[in-house]
């Protein structure tokens, strides 16, 4: 879930870089960086599925 959500947010970010769009807060830096820090929480594990059957 958290790797679809920083495409999401690289997405947006690449959308922001090239229209040159800035919106107060909310720059495309900001939106990579948060990309960065979802994925980097998915490679660390956090964030999976709550379903989980062992044997």
């Amino acid at each position: 879930m958290l790797a679809f959500v920083a495409a999401v947010l690289f997405l947006i970010a690449l959308i922001f870089e090239l229209a040159g769009i800035s919106l107060a807060v909310i720059t495309a830096t900001v939106l990579v960086t948060a990309g960065l820090l979802c994925m980097a929480l998915f490679l660390a594990g956090v964030g999976g599925s709550a379903r989980r059957f062992g044997r």
